[in-house]
């Protein structure tokens, strides 16, 4: 009996094969979970719809498999199941992403000028044609792209972000030599880098993950399309160090170490409250904007397959001990790429703390569609003139935030970072005491 990839999930429809859970000769039983399956930056896991002894595995870690493929072959029959495995839907979709966007209008002129466009049998609904990434489909409904009219690169003819560029420079060469003017498309267009660099020296390649991919189009988007402006700051951590030696080691008898962050993330949502646009999305479509009266803060972890977004959720309703824990596990779950795509969605603002690797301030991207992030640096020892004009050693957390200009103005954003600086030095002792 063939165990096969099932349908997961409403478009999700391929993913690559990130573990395998079964050996030869194992007995698995209907529902168990036999592969883990990587889609978009979420992992899912793939059951077998029937019982038996496994007999051969047909796939290997690394593989790229769609809807239908035989994962492994079953000796004996057991009871079935047709229960689909969570969908690993990509991050940061949500209610406002189900909005269709307004779709912009590019002139069609000779398509078929390189030879090389698929048939058209039918008209599709703007996207719904063709194999591609929900993201994919996405860019393509915001560009009034159809998918049927493009040619895929990758794998099994899947419709890439590269794909779609080459289609709308086709399109602008067609209308350049037609002596015609169509509208601009919103969004970029630019070469695709394609280069021999072997001609210069000695080289070495390696493919880019799915990972890889999609972090590289999402930071694409939320930096082209977000007009980024980012205050810089230092707050004074001498009030957080003297409450965390005095809390520490009451936390660490019930197991948890008191790091910064939980003090930070508490200052963060204080400072939020005060400035409710900082804690908002823009709804593209309807032209609002949504205020969010929930405190979900996605924490960027560092992992080696790359960045991840998790979110802790409630971050105002928690104690410092509670955020303590949580973030903790969270971290822990984001490296061994345990994390699901329901813990990495619903943020409303989300925090990189570059702290534990080095470095002073940088210019995070924002995590679309949240209007604001916070980057932290690494605390240092350094020369203050305090208010009475001595000079004294303070260990300087260097603290930057970028927003989004269009929601956030200059002035806005300078008193949320007084705010914030002020909510780190002074925090209140009995929001740390257990």
């Amino acid at each position: 009996m063939d165990v096969r990839l099932p349908k997961i999930g409403d478009s999700a429809d391929n993913g690559t094969v990130v573990s395998i859970l079964v050996r030869p000769g194992d007995t698995v039983t209907a529902g168990q979970t036999v592969i883990e399956l990587e889609q978009e930056k979420a992992v899912a896991p793939i059951p077998s719809s029937s019982g038996g002894k496994v007999m051969e595995i047909k796939v290997k870690e690394g593989d790229k498999i769609s809807v239908g493929a035989v994962i492994l072959t079953l000796e004996g029959t057991g009871a079935s199941t047709s229960a689909a495995p969570p969908a690993a839907k990509s991050p940061g979709a949500g209610p406002m992403s189900t909005a269709r966007p307004a779709r912009v209008a590019i002139t069609e002129v000779d398509e078929d000028e390189e030879g090389d466009e698929p048939s058209e049998s039918a008209e599709d609904d703007g996207a719904t044609a063709g194999v591609a990434s929900p993201y994919v489909r996405k860019v393509a409904r915001d560009l009034g792209i159809k998918l049927g009219r493009v040619r895929g690169s990758a794998s099994g003819g899947r419709i890439v972000v590269e794909d779609l560029a080459r289609y709308i420079a086709r399109l602008e060469r067609g209308v350049a030599r037609a002596g015609r003017h169509a509208e601009e498309p919103k969004g970029l267009v630019f070469p695709l880098v394609n280069q021999d660099f072997g001609l210069f020296g000695p080289v070495s390649s390696e493919p880019l993950s799915a990972l890889r991919k999609v972090i590289s189009a999402r930071m694409v988007e939320n930096k082209v399309t977000l007009p980024h402006v980012t205050q810089f700051d230092n707050a004074d951590m001498t009030r957080i160090e003297e409450l965390r030696k005095k809390f520490k080691a009451s936390y660490e008898a019930l197991g948890v170490k008191l790091s910064p962050t939980p003090f930070l993330i508490k200052a963060l949502v204080n400072t939020l409250k005060r400035h409710p646009k900082f804690n908002a999305s823009v709804n593209e479509v309807a032209e609002t904007l949504v205020l969010k009266h929930y405190y979900h803060i996605g924490i960027a972890v560092d992992t080696e397959a790359g960045l991840l977004v998790p979110v802790l959720r409630d971050a105002d309703k928690k104690s410092l001990l509670d955020v303590s824990r949580d973030l903790a596990a969270l971290a822990e779950k984001a490296r061994e790429r345990k994390v699901s795509a329901e813990d990495m969605k619903g943020g409303s603002f989300t925090i990189s703390n570059q702290g534990a690797i080095g470095g002073a301030h940088f210019t995070p991207v924002i995590n679309k569609p949240e209007t604001a992030i916070l980057g932290l640096g690494r605390t240092r020892l350094t020369p203050v003139v305090t208010a009475s004009g001595s000079i004294e050693a303070r260990p300087l957390l260097p603290l930057t935030v970028s927003y989004d200009h269009r929601v956030i103005d200059g002035g806005g954003a300078a008193r949320f970072t007084v705010d914030l600086v002020k909510a780190i030095e002074e925090f209140p002792e009995q929001d740390a005491a257990i």
